[in-house]
């Protein structure tokens, strides 16, 4: 956001900017409220300031604390994870326990970046700080998320529900229930491994092609045979997952900047110039 100050004596000039000005910002205000009514028409415990609290911790980490509205600077030193005092206490975000998940995507296709999360049940303030920066940076198969990526990025928060044991394999659907396996590899060792709800519908897979994208993403190396997906044992689980870009961060953003910086423009006459996001 631009923001210039101009004389009192250019009332005119200072008038027509100032009505442009609202429009602006009646506009983002709309924009911002409709992500946050869609969400809440949807979803029960997931919100829209979740998605937007964990783009404010990835960016505090990233840029050392100084981005703010779109515009980053760089700096020569490392990165410093600590928190801004604003960031302990997230707005709008429930404080009970649930297992959580954090999912950073790149580009309009919306690529895996980096996805990690817990099946522990955590306050939802702490586990959005903690795997927001987890995810983006911790991720084995990924490098970690750069500076470069950050306004290219998408992030989706997945809270898990409803957690029930299956009596077989194959006992949850496909689209509703994502699934969590616990086995023993060849060692005899314990393995877990586990894809959310929306996993194998998307690759196509059914339950069997599932459940062995499972045993090989947990480890097992030895040949899959109808006995051993029986040994399984096999959680299925409900999530609620709300994906936001960015871009919609940004116009949060903009919108909550602009309803604070049009109260102080009454009484200072002062005039607020924002340009839109791209």
């Amino acid at each position: 956001m631009d923001i210039s100050d101009d004389d009192d004596d250019d009332d005119e000039d200072d008038e027509s900017t100032t009505d442009d000005d609202s429009k602006q910002q009646k506009k983002l205000k709309r924009t911002v409220e409709h992500l946050t009514s869609s969400s809440q028409q949807k979803y029960t415990i997931v919100n829209a300031d979740m998605i937007f609290y964990c783009f404010e911790i990835l960016g505090n980490h990233l840029f050392n604390g100084k981005h703010h509205l779109g515009k980053h600077h760089s700096s020569s030193s490392s990165t410093n994870s600590q928190l801004i005092p604003s960031l302990l206490n997230p707005p709008a975000v429930p404080a009970d326990p649930y297992p959580l998940f954090v999912t950073w995507l790149i580009g309009t296709d919306k690529q895996l970046r980096g996805c990690i999360g817990t099946f522990s049940p955590m306050n939802l303030g702490q586990g959005l700080r903690e795997y927001a920066i987890t995810s983006a940076i911790n991720d084995s198969r990924f490098s970690p998320i750069s500076r470069d990526e950050y306004p290219s990025l998408s992030c989706a928060v997945s809270v898990l529900t409803h957690f029930e044991p299956c009596s077989s394999y194959s006992d949850w659907t496909i689209g509703l229930h994502g699934i969590r396996i616990e086995f023993l590899n060849e060692r005899g060792s314990k393995r877990s491994a586990t894809y959310l709800p929306e996993v194998a519908h998307e690759q196509g897979w059914n339950h069997i092609q599932t459940v062995d994208s499972l045993l090989r993403k947990g480890g097992y190396k030895a040949p899959i045979t109808s006995e051993m997906r029986k040994n399984i044992q096999v959680t299925r689980y409900r999530s609620e997952k709300l994906t936001l870009h960015y871009n919609d961060y940004i116009q949060s953003k903009t919108a909550s900047s602009s309803s604070i910086t049009a109260t102080y423009s009454c009484t200072t006459k002062t005039t607020f110039i924002t340009n839109r996001p791209k």
